[in-house]
């Protein structure tokens, strides 16, 4: 055997055992005549003492030892003179008796401790390295708790784990797919699923009742901090079900979750908002609701006084930052310059501050009376010591949006964002359709397979853009972990839905045939939702982004920069896929 015990295993209650551990060198140190090799393995950190009095050979072999070795260690468990309370293990050592070196290693390019010397990009690169730090094993240990909670509550609730395959045909309706040429098939291409959707629906019509998969997703688009090229979806779909049947299993679920790997026993209901309500309080519709400073509209008290940049806006709204009027003007300023960013696009910026005397103080006084000011802070029921923060623009919802961007970096400043504290909750009644500039046409919001509420049928035939579905998110500290909706599962009403999206009888039968034609053979009523695995674990982790919680993730270009990816292929291959490249100038 390489090791009896685990480096993070042995305790005082050990002591006097012989006991033989294997692991990597993490750090040495000379004291006197004895060398100290702190040793580690995925388990935990165990101090080894070689003694140059008892076997000077044995402690000269041990000088020796570089960080990152491989060793394999022998020895007696004894009572640590100096505890390491912060150590599991910091009650006892190992009195070496042999050592033995399993591999040496080059000097590493950073150090592998939670506080490393390592840059992104560095530690990207040598990822199998970075994995060696405990906190980013943690993040990997947490999410394989995570999935093995996920199966077993789903298991719990009749659901059977069945694999989709991962090469599909593609659905250019949606996000950019992965395309996979067939060499058997020349001319020919599969795409690698964004979504097992059609397939987990087909599996309802099969009778399967109640489907789930911790699959692999894939979707070309430029990526964020919760995005990247390759995700993972704990995907579920179940038939005969409501909305609410489908939003209290999952709610269920997320509560079984908080509580087995965060402590956290919630007991009230989630809160349900309308989406509407939610771009007109939050303008986001994922809100973050840690926090207060719903947004409130200033149109009837601030237009007509002679502000031009007011009167001739469609839209003037505001938030109320508690306890912040004393930010200074150069704190001011930066809050206007960040909303300036051309990300988020904003002209400018309006404050007033709230005296302790009860006055507001504008930067916009000489346009308004103190009777007019004093009607600001009413609707806003601001109070001595608050700091109001306005936005104007000529787009409703595109204003709302950067006014979410400031009440998210005021949340930041106020430390109201406090990632031990969870809000959650389900936005509902989102819109059926979106208007796409860049293709002139409705869009599905979710997809074409979402069914719309029974009462707005009707809409369809008249007013399409009116139409609420049948859909819901999970929102969770402003992050969505997950989405579903009711399915559409009647063949004419699905052919309906392609017709308003645009699509031509031939081009729906092309693209979604097999699915129009399983509904004719007595589809029953189903509904799912997909939670993003990354997600609920970097939220329980307390990480910014998904990608520390994933073992070999992309980088921010979409490229895998350990395995040189994506890379070029060399003629041979080309040629047996019968591809010609076309490059084009960058």
């Amino acid at each position: 055997m390489y090791r009896t015990n685990t480096c993070g295993e042995l305790r005082l209650a050990d002591a006097g055992k012989e006991v033989t551990l294997a692991g990597w060198v993490q750090r040495s140190r000379k004291m006197g005549g004895m060398t100290f090799i702190d040793l580690r393995d995925r388990y935990g950190l165990t101090q080894i003492v070689f003694n140059n009095a008892d076997n000077a050979e044995l402690c000269e072999q041990a000088n020796h030892l570089g960080r990152e070795y491989v060793v394999q260690v022998t020895g007696t468990v004894a009572e640590r003179s100096a505890k390491n309370p912060a150590l599991p293990t910091g009650d006892i050592e190992i009195i070496a008796g042999a050592l033995k070196v399993l591999n040496p290693s080059e000097v590493p390019p950073f150090t592998i401790e939670d506080e490393t010397d390592g840059g992104d990009d560095l530690r990207m690169k040598f990822r199998y390295l970075d994995l060696r730090r405990p906190c980013v094993r943690k993040n990997l240990e947490l999410r394989h708790k995570m999935t093995m909670e996920v199966r077993r509550y789903l298991d719990s609730k009749g659901f059977l784990e069945i694999e989709t395959p991962m090469l599909v045909g593609s659905t250019p309706e949606g996000a950019r797919d992965f395309v996979v040429p067939s060499r058997m098939n020349p001319g020919q291409f599969y795409a690698l699923p964004q979504s097992p959707q059609t397939l987990k629906q087909l599996l309802m019509v099969s009778g399967m009742d109640r489907y789930f998969q911790i699959v692999k997703c894939f979707r070309d688009e430029d990526l964020r901090a919760d995005r990247q090229p390759e995700f993972t979806q704990i995907d579920c779909e179940m038939s005969y079900v409501s909305q609410e049947d489908v939003i209290s299993l999952f709610e269920g679920m997320a509560k079984h979750l908080f509580k087995e790997l965060r402590g956290v026993e919630i007991t009230e209901p989630f809160i349900r908002m309308p989406w509407a309500d939610a771009m007109r309080l939050y303008g986001s519709d994922k809100p973050d609701l840690r926090f207060g400073m719903e947004f409130v509209e200033l149109m009837d008290i601030m237009k007509g006084h002679g502000f031009g940049v007011f009167d001739s806006a469609e839209y003037i709204g505001g938030i109320c930052a508690k306890g912040a009027a004393s930010y200074t003007r150069k704190q001011l300023d930066q809050l206007t310059d960040f909303v300036k960013r051309p990300q988020i696009g904003a002209k400018g910026m309006v404050y007033a501050r709230v005296e302790d005397d009860g006055s507001v103080k504008s930067s916009v006084d000489k346009f308004y009376t103190q009777e007019v000011l004093q009607q600001m802070k009413q609707a806003f029921q601001a109070e001595p010591g608050d700091l109001i923060l306005i936005l104007s623009g000529d787009d409703a919802m595109k204003t709302r949006k950067q006014l979410c961007e400031l009440r998210l970096e005021m949340g930041n400043r106020l430390g109201l964002r406090d990632k031990n504290k969870f809000a959650c909750l389900w936005v509902v009644d989102f819109p059926m359709f979106e208007w796409s500039e860049e293709e002139q046409r409705l869009m599905a919001m979710h997809h074409p397979f979402t069914h719309p509420k029974d009462e707005d049928i009707p809409l369809l035939d008249t007013k399409p853009e009116e139409v609420r579905a049948d859909a819901y998110d999970m929102v969770v500290n402003g992050v969505e972990v997950g989405g579903g909706s009711i399915r559409i599962h009647d063949s004419a009403l699905q052919a309906k839905m392609f017709e308003i999206l645009g699509f031509t009888p031939e081009k729906a039968q092309e693209q979604f045939g097999f699915l129009m034609n399983a509904f004719k053979y007595g589809a029953p009523p189903h509904g799912g939702l997909a939670y993003g695995l990354d997600r609920w674990v970097s939220l329980f982790a307390g990480l910014d982004s998904i990608r520390d919680c994933m073992a070999f993730p992309k980088n921010n270009s979409g490229r895998d920069v350990m395995l040189e990816a994506p890379s070029a292929l060399d003629q041979k291959q080309l040629d047996e896929l019968q591809l010609a490249l076309d490059p084009k100038e960058k």
